[in-house]
């Protein structure tokens, strides 16, 4: 069995004796955390995304320019 201890200063918070992990009791301020978390989250995926996206680019790019190249030098 698990026993909380309160966290002094802060009623929202408690200690597990057990593991010595602090925890936050309040469901509201838990499901923000929750919310942001995901939302960085997809932040990061939206970037990656993007980075891979303009490296894509780049290199369609740089194939139409050596296709030019060789259109106008002629080969």
């Amino acid at each position: 069995m698990t026993n909380y201890i309160r966290v002094e200063g802060n009623n929202d918070l408690v200690r597990d004796s057990r593991t010595d992990q602090i925890i936050n009791t309040n469901q509201n301020e838990y499901q923000q955390y929750v919310t942001r978390r995901e939302k960085r989250k997809k932040e990061k995926e939206k970037s990656l995304t993007v980075e891979e996206d303009l490296a894509n680019l780049k290199s369609e790019i740089g194939e139409i320019k050596s296709l030019l190249r060789e259109l106008v030098n002629g080969n």
